[in-house]
């Protein structure tokens, strides 16, 4: 039996793309979403997932294609789950994703806003600072996958490189393949954390099992080689520790002049640290700051917003539900030198009014968790905090945000513009600046 051709499988026209980068088509009166389709283009299409209401395939042959189509850099990109849009120019992936979310502020939020930056935008490749790496040691590939999982499952994608990692990580997946293959526990060792700094890129591998001393000589000659350095993690999050014993230093720099803030390898920070020190810049030039303000900082994770503010403002505070971060805040503000600061552990979906920190700022910056900051929004418009920045990482709940601050307390949408944070993905980060005359 011959195997199937491009032409055995149906053509499709795509009429539109969907918020994660798939074509829209229509097959047989039902929806089916392709990846690797642009619209207006006509592709063929292999069906791999089917639902009540709309199928899923993938474009496996271009009849007409787009004149907005690039050749995707990556090799791996038909199967890796990493990125989506690598087929997109990169200016016309800017404008799919500040459509999106323009789109989701005047559906959802029934919201207008009086102008619309230009996108902040740094480099193209390399800029993943931060990733969670899968792997799986599979017996019939005769190796071991590392690398981000399958767009269209649960497996790992069997990459040898990642344009968008960290270069020290990115070039060197295959090394770690052949690394983990000689490890005893190369059956119990689901995921590398990646965490690089300014300066150090710290790879932090979890293992189920204990290693043996051969294990650990491995691990310390790919360390001593690659100049990469190695943690472990047996257990939970507070059993991460060096390999070496001594723990290295992970830190970025913010602001001008470069302000470092020290953080831990399982600790959040922007994957992105071109585009996270224009955010940063940003920012500070919405929030209009002068030196007598007060400001309040929520989420405020390790102070990335709130010491670059607190450098010219009478005080911060900031408030973020992690304690380890808020600690984490503090040391790098000491570090700093910064005395004007102070960080409250506190969950934010719970009323906040008998907390010491409560009540009316001069300005406030809000970077919320993809759920958004709903429940926040209703004690800030009481309080009559009246000069908002918003940093979004998901445009529909930042839609939602937008109606409940404009319809419902009064505020104006003065500017948004988006981040491209995450080039070839679908991810959107954007900023919003919220005023009540």
């Amino acid at each position: 039996m011959s195997a199937l051709q491009p032409a055995d499988f149906p053509l499709m026209e795509i009429t539109d793309l969907t918020h994660d980068g798939r074509g829209v088509a229509r097959h047989n009166g039902k929806a089916v979403f392709v990846h690797g389709g642009l619209t207006g283009e006509e592709v063929r299409v292999r069906m791999y997932k089917r639902h009540r209401r709309y199928d899923e395939g993938e474009a496996i042959a271009v009849e007409k294609a787009s004149p907005d189509r690039v050749d995707p850099r990556c090799a791996h990109v038909d199967r890796c789950g990493g990125c989506a849009l690598q087929h997109l120019a990169p200016e016309l992936q800017i404008d799919f994703k500040q459509r999106q979310v323009l789109e989701n502020i005047t559906r959802i939020g029934k919201v207008t806003p009086e102008e619309v930056v230009p996108a902040l935008t740094g480099p193209l490749w390399a800029y993943r600072y931060k990733a969670r790496l899968s792997v799986r040691h599979v017996p019939k590939k005769e190796r071991v996958l590392v690398g981000f999982r399958e767009r269209s499952g649960h497996r790992v994608a069997d990459c040898r490189n990642c344009d968008i990692l960290h270069p020290a990580v990115g070039t060197r997946l295959n090394e770690l393949s052949e690394l983990i293959e000689q490890l005893s526990v190369r059956d119990a060792l689901p995921q590398i954390e990646v965490a690089a700094g300014d300066e150090h890129v710290i790879l932090v591998f979890r293992h189920l099992e204990p290693l043996n001393d051969n294990d650990v000589a491995l691990l310390k000659q790919f360390s001593d080689d690659t100049g990469l350095i190695v943690y472990l993690q047996p257990k939970g999050l507070k059993t991460i520790h060096p390999l070496s014993g001594e723990n290295s230093e992970l830190f970025y720099t913010v602001d001008e002049p470069p302000l470092r803030l020290d953080f831990l390898p399982h600790q959040f920070t922007q994957i992105n640290p071109e585009i996270n020190r224009s955010m940063v810049q940003q920012a500070i030039d919405w929030l209009d700051l002068k030196p007598e303000h007060r400001v309040l900082d929520l989420f405020c994770g390790l102070g990335n917003f709130s010491l670059p503010i607190a450098r010219r403002v009478k005080e911060v505070v900031g408030i973020e539900g992690e304690e380890s971060l808020t600690q984490q805040a503090s040391h790098n503000a000491q570090a700093a030198g910064l005395d004007n600061t102070q960080f409250y552990p506190f969950d934010l979906r719970e009323d906040p009014s008998d907390r010491v920190w409560y009540g009316q700022y001069d300005r406030v910056l809000l970077d919320p968790p993809r759920s958004g900051a709903e429940a926040v929004i209703p004690w800030l418009a009481a309080t009559n905090n009246r000069h908002l920045v918003y940093v979004s990482c998901q445009p529909a709940s930042l839609a939602r945000d937008a109606g409940i601050l404009v319809n419902e307390h009064g505020y104006r949408m003065v500017k948004l513009g988006v981040m491209d944070m995450f080039p070839h993905t679908s991810h959107v980060e954007s900023m919003a600046l919220f005023v009540r005359d």
